[in-house]
Formats: structure tokens, sequence, C-alpha cells
């Protein structure tokens, strides 16, 4: 598949760090005087962090990519040293990865005698502590709303606040947004998967309970939504990369809710699997209008 992904000429890049703030996953930190992606695995390519650069250090790349390979990955940051490692490692374990943070370790384990740093240094970095006695938080800044992160839907159809019941979430994890997320994120392996137009969940009075429980989700507006070339790009890595099991799309029955439709079926019919794919229109007093597998 096609991904746009940032690309730092080291060359020009001053350190300066005006970059770091507009990246939404934390992915981009200085190291070393430099600033690096220390992890193309959440990168999303929207580049929200060029119109910080004076330098013009950074750019998107589009490139042909292959599915994520954390050895890989583990081999090009070595060649950057160790504080570009330990930003990477730390990466995954504050994001969850705790698979591909496992296979990083592996390759330090079988590559120690080419590198100029131990696993013990690795170890010892990753679980320093600030001057607080707290884990030593990244210096890579983003937006904390966008981090992504697994979260544990409540087991129980009901909770208890303080005034009245209120059906529990069934969200499972952060981000939703079809721009923001990344087929390479865990939670997406091997999962049902609902993409849902915005306004559905609005509509939908059980649309946690009946809809989104048990599945990964995604949100897009077809007809608000800039840039959407790259949705069609993530839904086909999320079929053939991430292996989704099933694919819902639920739409609202407005005219414009047409393009999702049109949009998942066309980057369905792309991707190198099948998978089963179901059309769930719902009306705008929150009605089923039809639920069809297409």
């Amino acid at each position: 598949m096609i991904r746009e992904v940032v690309k730092i000429d080291e060359d020009k890049c001053d350190g300066c760090g005006l970059c770091v703030p507009g990246c939404h996953e934390g992915a981009l930190q200085i190291i070393d005087g430099k600033a690096r992606l220390i992890s193309d695995l959440l990168c999303d390519g929207l580049g929200a962090c060029i119109g910080h650069c004076p330098q013009e250090a950074i750019t998107i790349e589009k490139r042909e990519a292959e599915p994520y390979n954390e050895t890989k990955v583990m081999a090009l940051m070595a060649q950057k040293g160790k504080n570009t490692v330990v930003a990477h490692l730390k990466h995954l374990k504050d994001h969850n990865e705790r698979d591909y943070l496992k296979e990083g370790i592996a390759y330090i384990i079988d590559h120690e005698n080419e590198l100029d740093f131990t696993l013990e240094d690795i170890r010892n970095a990753l679980h320093a502590k600030d001057n607080n006695g707290h884990g030593h938080a990244h210096g890579g800044g983003g937006c904390p709303g966008s981090q992504a992160r697994s979260l544990t839907p409540k087991a129980e159809s009901i909770v208890m606040d303080s005034r009245q019941n209120v059906p529990a979430s069934a969200l499972a994890q952060w981000p939703v947004q079809l721009h923001l997320i990344s087929p390479n994120a865990s939670y997406f392996r091997q999962s049902d998967l609902l993409i849902a137009a915005d306004c559905v969940a609005y509509a939908l009075g059980n649309f946690h309970s009946q809809y989104l429980a048990g599945k990964s989700l995604a949100i897009a507006c077809p007809k608000l939504d800039s840039n959407q070339e790259v949705y069609a790009q993530k839904i086909m890595a999320l079929i053939d990369q991430a292996m989704i099991n099933t694919l819902q799309v639920m739409i609202m029955q407005v005219p414009c809710c047409g393009g999702l439709l049109q949009l998942v079926k066309s980057a369905a019919e792309q991707a190198q699997r099948k998978v089963p794919v179901k059309l769930t229109v719902v009306g705008l007093e929150g009605e089923i209008l039809k639920e069809e597998w297409i």
C-alpha cells in the first residue's frame, strides 16, 4: 500500500524543536540535537509538523510500504544510537504495544555484540526515574488527546453514577477518527472493524450496546473530511495487514453518507484479502432502514 510518512533531512535540521508539538502521537522527538521520527508505527502522515519547521527539514514522503516490521525498524533506530532506541522502545511501551516492544528487546539481545550499548543500558533507561520518583516522561510533546491507547470496555451493561443509570461505553481504543488511527496498532489486529459515519452514534440510541461492543472503531465524514484518498489506503491496510475479520460500515440515510459506503467498497475490492462487509443504514429518527451483507 502507499503510505505518507514524515521524512527528516538531518543536514537541514538544527534541533529547534518547533516541529515536536505538532506531532499528534509524540512520534517526533529531539534526540542528540536532531529531530527524529522515533515511531514509524504511529506516524499518520498528516504533516502537521511541516508548517513549524523554519529550516524546511521535514517533508512528507509517499512510498509503497510493506507491513510494519519491528525488527527492520530496530535496525534503523540502532544506527542512530542508544538515545533514539530508548525513545522508540519507550514510545511503544507508552502506547501499550507490548508485542512490538518484546520484538525490539529481542533485536537488542540478538545483536548486542554489534551495538555500542548493552541490553542493560536500555533496560536502565526504560525504567529510569525522574527527580520526583516518577517514570521518566518522553520529551516528544504531541497532542495527549490523540495518543493511541487501548481501553477497557466495562463488562456490565449498566453502570451507576450519582444521578442515574448510565449505559456503559463499549469503546475499546483511542483515537477513532480515520485520519488519526494507525492500521498497525495492535488493537486492530484480527478484530471486527466498525467504520461509522460521524453522525451515526448521535442518531442511534443503542449504538454502543448493539453495534460497537466487541469491535474496533473508525469514524469519518464523507462530506466534510479532506484528503480521503488516505482513507482508502488505511482501510486496505486494515484488511491486508491488520487482517481484520469482518468490516461493518454504518451510514446515515442522507445522500452524502453514500460516499463512505463507496469508499469502503472500493478499498475492500482493491485489498488483496477478502473480508465480509456489512452495510447498516440508519434513519434520521434512529431507526434501522437497511442491514445487509454486501
